[in-house]
């Protein structure tokens, strides 16, 4: 018998598969990378037992548990748990505060199968409060740079041929601009904070003490950024990523056409797909209609709506490069240029990909501390 777990690093720095008890509505709220939700009540039986707890007391709430889960429903969940169990011998369960749902699941699946799986000691709540915790510590503990620059610049690029990163449009599945939203959808509020902790708390383990991050504002689509996080942002140093204008039109229409044309394809399906595609870009734009101003919203909306009809009929994309052009140059890079401007002595460093990837790799390895060092 292994026994019950109360250090939650390991946990997240192992992938230890995880078993959450908890019934669907809280896992939907938030959850960890990797567990797997196998309730021990559902949602209408959690809110009966919750109700009786509050009227009745504890023990009238543990035998309605009991009267609602019974029979069939027991032998369903009492088959996956086992089924979780053998399958992940190395792994633990828990509820909320792995107390008396994990307790129970526990004793079930040793008199029923046979089966001595441990738990999380505190369970979600303790290793929820563990991982705020080591953002807020490496807040105040390592050093950050960002990355600016005009957009279509290639900061993402970029991002991914560093090993020091994080990756806060990757963590929200957004491309953090008002065309950035994807074919596939956001994660929850805490689960994008449970990754991004856990990112941290890994690379930190491997002795990483800087990080690059991209320039963002606090919300990256639906997802906001960790507010002692988003404060140190506005004053960290930052490197400026430079591009020729073709470049930026060219990469813009790679990544928001072509290859979120593929996306919506590959989610949606041939006949869907491309319709959802337009519908998406066609919003995008409307959602900063007021910054533009209805003139030119409207003469880029046409140019954008002809873009779509040849797409839709031929697959040639072409036409895309007269909204793209236009919308970077009223308004993306005026914005832009004004930010810059607004942030010169931040800026430490400017050049193009290959001179910032190089400048930022020197950085870090200056940085870098031993893994043997690692607490």
């Amino acid at each position: 018998m292994r026994d019950d777990c109360t250090d939650y690093r390991q946990l997240f720095l192992d992938d230890v598969p995880l078993m959450d008890m908890r019934a669907p509505v809280e896992f939907a709220k938030g959850a960890f990378p990797g567990a797997i939700n196998l309730p021990l009540m559902n949602d209408q039986e959690r809110e009966k037992v919750g109700t009786c707890f509050k009227q009745h007391g504890q023990a009238a709430a543990i035998t309605l548990g009991h009267q609602l889960v019974h029979g069939r429903s027991k032998e369903v969940r009492l088959h996956a748990w086992t089924a979780f169990a053998k399958e992940h011998p190395q792994g633990y369960l828990y509820c909320f505060r792995g107390g008396l749902r994990s307790q129970i699941v526990q004793q079930w699946l040793k008199e029923y199968a046979g089966i001595e799986y441990p738990r999380v000691i505190g369970g979600y709540k303790a290793m929820r409060n563990f991982l705020i915790g080591t953002t807020l510590e490496a807040v105040q503990a390592c050093d950050f740079v960002l990355i600016g620059g005009l957009t279509g610049t290639g900061k993402t690029d970029v991002l991914q041929e560093l090993d020091n990163v994080l990756d806060l449009e990757g963590h929200a599945n957004h491309r953090g601009s008002s065309f950035g939203k994807r074919a596939t959808g956001q994660p929850a509020q805490i689960n994008f904070e449970n990754r991004l902790a856990v990112d941290i708390l890994k690379k930190r383990a491997r002795g990483i003490e800087q990080f690059v991050l991209e320039d963002e504002g606090r919300i990256v689509g639906s997802c906001a950024v960790p507010l002692e996080l988003y404060q140190g942002m506005k004053h960290y140093p930052m490197v400026w990523l430079e591009d020729s204008f073709g470049n930026r039109v060219e990469r813009i229409l790679r990544d928001y056409v072509i290859n979120l044309s593929s996306e919506f394809i590959a989610v949606h399906g041939l006949e869907a797909g491309p319709l959802l595609f337009a519908d998406r870009l066609r919003q995008s734009l409307l959602n900063i209609r007021k910054r533009l101003g209805g003139e030119r919203h409207q003469r880029l909306a046409e140019l954008l709506q002809q873009a779509l009809d040849v797409q839709l009929r031929t697959g040639e994309v072409d036409l895309h490069r007269a909204w793209i052009e236009g919308l970077l140059n009223e308004y993306y890079d005026p914005m832009y240029a004004y930010q810059r401007e607004a942030n010169k002595e931040r800026i430490e460093f400017a050049g193009d990909r290959v001179e910032v990837r190089e400048y930022l790799r020197a950085r870090a390895s200056r940085q870098r501390r031993p893994v043997s060092a690692r607490g």
